[in-house]
């Protein structure tokens, strides 16, 4: 039986400046939501690593890309079904 991944994800890598904005702006963004974001450290993992290394952080929303280097936050929300 496979857990069904988490409707967010940060991709991120240690060190990254960009990936602690982003992981706190996905935070806020995501309790608003009722979701809890999950993440994931590119440097884990090989193939991550290979796909995304080097655009980190990357927002994925239910599997799929859906930003990178920042949060797009208007997208996002749209996107979750929030208002603004």
């Amino acid at each position: 039986m496979n857990e069904a991944a988490p409707r967010l994800q940060l991709l991120t890598r240690a060190g990254c400046h960009l990936c602690d904005v982003a992981a706190e702006t996905l935070a806020r963004i995501a309790d608003e939501a009722g979701l809890e974001p999950a993440s994931v450290d590119v440097d884990t993992d090989p193939e991550l690593q290979a796909e995304y290394g080097d655009r980190v952080p990357v927002v994925l929303l239910d599997g799929r890309e859906h930003s990178y280097f920042t949060v797009d936050v208007e997208r996002l929300r749209q996107d979750l079904g929030l208002r603004h």
